[in-house]
């Protein structure tokens, strides 16, 4: 089955919507290393996408770009949708 994904400038504007909403993340690092989390969408600037974490970790917020979440680098989930798939 293939999956139908937006443009780059759908996804920006879908994640632009969503400032200040709860996500669930899910970053592929490479090597077996996958990064779940969750956090807030904090800012978009016009090439990236800033995430702020919860949880007492070093790490408050992790940057993206849209290209990422088009390449299914990086999951967002809001609100049970995914960012960047179509959903028929």
């Amino acid at each position: 089955m293939a999956v139908n994904r937006k443009s780059l400038e759908a996804i920006r504007q879908d994640i632009e919507s969503c400032i200040g909403k709860r996500v669930q993340l899910r970053a592929n690092r490479g090597r077996r290393k996958v990064i779940e989390a969750a956090g807030v969408i904090e800012k978009t600037y016009p090439k990236v996408f800033v995430v702020r974490l919860d949880g007492d970790s070093a790490v408050r917020r992790m940057s993206y770009t849209y290209a990422d979440v088009l390449t299914e680098t990086v999951e967002l989930t809001i609100d049970d949708n995914r960012v960047g798939v179509v959903n028929l």
